[in-house]
């Protein structure tokens, strides 16, 4: 009975094993196999899996095309493919392909394809087949296509007819001699690099956005239709002309390695890149392009670039050009600076506040003047002075204006006096020179502002506090006595009128002489005398002038004198209001060799000039001047001087001395801008009384670093003949009151003309010395009589000596009498001097010695 269930049973299964596996079989028979040739193409098909990036079904996942595992990727299994991955896969045709009717990107770069046929893929939207060997494609009628690469190929002809949807279009790095991009309205991107294409023709695409059509041989463009071109290269053509007339949206122009003569970009008043280098360009006009960060326009011949306007310039490079002179200071975003190989290049200014590292300026054989703002001279130094062995005379230094480089501010106004107490109106007289301390917390600078009262202070973003300071502070008020100011949150320029007001009666007058041409032996020197009422009183009086009548005659004067007798003139004046200052310019001839006395070289005169009246002044001591002047044969006509002489007396210790400096246009063009610049030994000088007395020329003084003094004549325009190509400066400022007999100053300047290297002056060197100190014994060697004296001072030698000039002072120090060539010399006509004690001081072989006597 189980034998009979189990036949039974066994013939059920064998009937089902065979309709199972007729099903199967059928199964098989019914689908259609792809046929893939490539066996590396069909590898990967099969490799795909999950776990792979091969293959993406419509939401993006991953997928496993040979769904069955039978190794043959079946038609209704490429269905499920809308991404295919293949790049670098060794494939050499994709035959198959086209079963893949749902693809929708396509990516087969970097194989050995030779043929491409993808015109049945009606749902592709981005192909990317760079890098192969395709000579043959078809692309046609793919309107859903927004994306074609077909770059580094072998490329000849190609149809892009039906793409009407294409966005993207790069067909780099082939041959094609010719395109035809006729239709493509949607067209945004255009890279057809490294062709031999011979002509453009972009017309009715007005969506383009980006061409580059660069390394071809194209030589004509027409962009009229445009309007939305934003990025255009076309460089290593034949272009000889680009008119851009008529768009303005380009933000990038590449147009280097063509043969354009000209380029007007105006209109591309967007323009952020403009790289133009390799052409034939003469001039380049950028004003327009406000928005411009990179220039690159090196390798053509252009003469003049006015970057001016370009404050957003990041880079540029100006390189193998006929540049004379390069203005940057406007550049403030500036990072990279390359203008070398300029052989005209004489001057570049780069006062833009802006720290660089990247920067070439070498070789530049005719560079004279590098302008930097103040705080980076040395760093210019440091980076690019050791690279300019061609120009090592290049001068660095922030005199091409005298504002602060990059982004300032300018607080400005009027100062005014008011001399009768009813507040400043339009009808005070100006307060010149005014003095202003500017601070913001860490850094302290002075400026003093020119004779016109008005002032302009130039800083940068910050609090800052402003003061006016007086010479005299307790003889005026002066409102407001400050300002605080805050840039950027104040409005530039912040307006501020300073107002100055006597306080209380006081009387102070002030005289001092200044030699204008030097003295010469049987030549005219030229003189200035200089007196100013400081006090808050109106006054009268007179001023009186003594010189060595004996070595010096009077020629002329202006005003003419009111009174002369043989060595004095006196001048009278009235009415000399607070704070006017009055002139008196005379001349003298001095003695030649040939004369008696005879005067030479190295020889000292002597000038006192007094202001009266004295009784009552505060501050008699600056009511009289003594000049020290030393006799020169030539002369250097940009020299420093201090008035008092090289020896001066312990009594002026901690009081004013007064210096003159000199300087004079040797050129062959007009100096626009001079600059004297004093650096004052702060162990020798208080350099807070610094204050100008008298100018050739209109200027401002600066004091800034501490001790740095400068004496700025902007826009002076300084002549080159030589009737008129003089100039000087004359200021005054007090020793310390540590100062003992014996101690030495000494005070020099620079002075610079335009962007040349500064003219460094003599050192001026002077001495506090007691008149009484000796060399030798007076005693052992001269005899002195009468003394007392009424007339004439007989004088003896007891020993062998050589004299060679006699001189006589006062108690103050001041020389009275100078006798030069003394050397036969045995009387001294004394009958002039007032009554008194003096100083008899002789100059010898053996050094000098004094002698006391007293005119009575």
């Amino acid at each position: 009975m189980i034998s009979i269930y189990l036949i039974t049973l066994i013939d059920v299964m064998k009937k089902l094993y065979f309709l199972l596996v007729g099903i199967c079989f059928f199964g098989s028979v019914n689908a259609q196999i792809i046929n893939i040739p490539d066996g590396n193409f069909k590898f990967w098909l099969l490799y795909a899996d999950i776990y792979s990036s091969i293959a993406k079904d419509v939401n993006g996942n991953n997928i496993k095309i040979d769904l069955n595992s039978n190794d043959e990727i079946e038609a209704s299994e490429a269905l499920n493919v809308y991404e295919l991955d293949l790049r670098n896969k060794e494939i050499i045709n994709l035959n198959g392909i086209s079963f893949f009717k749902n693809l929708k990107n396509l990516n087969c770069q970097e194989n050995n394809i030779e043929n491409l046929d993808v015109s049945e893929l009606i749902n592709l939207v981005e192909l990317n087949c760079i890098y192969n060997k395709i000579s043959s494609v078809f692309v046609t009628d793919l309107k859903k296509l927004k994306t074609l690469d077909l770059s580094q190929n072998q490329i000849k002809n190609i149809s892009f007819q039906g793409l009407t949807n294409l966005e993207s279009l790069s067909i780099a790095n082939n041959q094609l001699t010719s395109l035809d991009i006729y239709g493509l309205t949607n067209l945004k991107s255009i890279i057809c690099l490294n062709n031999k294409i011979s002509s453009f023709q972009a017309s009715g695409l007005s969506l383009l956005e980006n061409i580059d059509i660069s390394t071809n041989q194209i030589s004509s463009l027409n962009l009229s239709e445009l309007i939305n071109l934003k990025s255009l290269n076309c460089r290593e053509n034949k272009l000889t002309t680009i008119d851009f007339s008529k768009i303005n949206s380009i933000t990038a122009l590449y147009c280097s390695g063509n043969l354009l003569t000209s380029l007007n970009v105006n209109n591309l008043i967007k323009l952020e890149y403009l790289f133009c280098n390799g052409n034939l360009l003469e001039n380049l006009e950028t004003k327009t392009l406000s928005h411009l960060s990179n220039l690159n326009c090196s390798s053509n011949s252009i003469k003049k670039l006015d970057l001016s306007n370009n404050i957003l310039l990041n880079s540029l490079d100006c390189t193998y050009n006929l540049l004379t002179e390069l203005n940057l200071n406007t550049c403030v975003e500036l990072n990279n600076i390359y203008c070398g190989f300029n052989n005209l290049l004489e001057a570049v200014y780069i006062k833009n506040n802006v720290f660089t590292y990247n920067m070439g300026f070498a070789p530049n054989p005719s560079l004279k003047f590098i302008c930097t703002s103040e705080g980076l001279i040395s760093h210019y130094y440091r980076v690019i002075g050791s690279s300019l062995g061609s120009s090592p005379s290049c001068q660095i230094n922030s005199y091409c204006s005298f504002t602060p480089g990059g982004t300032f501010y300018t607080i400005k106004g009027k100062s005014k006096l008011d001399t009768d107490n009813n507040g400043c109106t339009t009808n005070d007289a100006v307060y010149k020179k005014l003095k202003f301390k500017i601070t913001d917390g860490t850094t302290t600078g002075n400026f003093i502002s020119d004779s016109s009262g008005n002032y302009s202070i130039p800083i940068q973003a910050g609090i800052h506090t402003v003061t006016p300071i007086i010479e005299n502070s307790n003889y005026f008020n002066i409102s407001p006595n400050a300002v605080n100011v805050t840039f950027p949150s104040e409005l530039s320029p912040y307006n501020q009128d300073f107002c100055v007001t006597p306080n209380g009666i006081h009387n102070d007058l002030e005289v001092t002489i200044l030699p204008l041409i030097p003295a010469r032996p049987g030549f005219d020197a030229t003189y200035r005398i200089i007196y100013k009422n400081k006090g808050t009183t109106m006054q009268s009086g007179s001023v009186v002038l003594t010189f060595n009548d004996e070595v010096l005659d009077y020629v002329s004067a202006t005003p003419i004198f009111d009174n002369q007798i043989t060595n004095k003139l006196t001048w009278n004046y009235s009415d000399l209001r607070s704070f006017e200052t009055r002139e008196i310019n005379f001349t003298l001839n001095v003695n030649s060799p040939m004369e008696t006395p005879a005067v030479n070289n190295g020889d000292r005169l002597s000038f006192n000039a007094l202001i009266t009246p004295v009784a009552g002044d505060e501050k008699p001591v600056d009511n009289s001047f003594a000049l020290r002047q030393s006799v020169v044969g030539s002369f250097d006509p940009n020299d420093k001087t201090c008035l008092e002489g090289d020896v001066i007396t312990p009594e002026l210790i901690g009081e004013y001395v007064h210096y003159l400096i000199r300087f004079e246009n040797t050129g062959n063009y007009a100096a626009q801008n001079i600059v004297v610049k004093d650096l004052i030994d702060l162990s020798k000088f208080d350099i807070s009384t610094l204050e100008p007395t008298k100018a050739s020329h209109e200027f401002v003084t600066k004091i800034s670093e501490g001790n740095k003094v400068e004496f700025i004549f902007e826009s002076i325009n300084l002549p080159f003949d030589d009737a008129t190509n003089d100039g000087y400066i004359a200021f005054k400022i007090k020793t310390l009151p540590t100062l003992v007999t014996g101690d030495s100053f000494a005070n020099e300047a620079n002075i610079y003309f335009d962007y040349n290297f500064p003219i460094l002056t003599n050192k001026a060197t002077s001495t506090f010395k007691t008149l009484g100190t000796q060399d030798f014994q007076f005693l052992d060697y001269f005899s002195v009589y009468p003394n007392p004296v009424n007339d004439i001072l007989n004088i003896g030698t007891k020993n062998t000596i050589e004299l060679k000039s006699i001189s006589i002072y006062d108690m103050l120090g001041q020389l009275v009498i100078a006798v030069p060539n003394a050397q036969n010399i045995s009387k001294a006509d004394v009958s002039k001097l007032s009554k008194g004690n003096y100083f008899l001081k002789m100059n010898t072989d053996k050094g000098t010695s004094s002698f006391k006597f007293i005119k009575q």
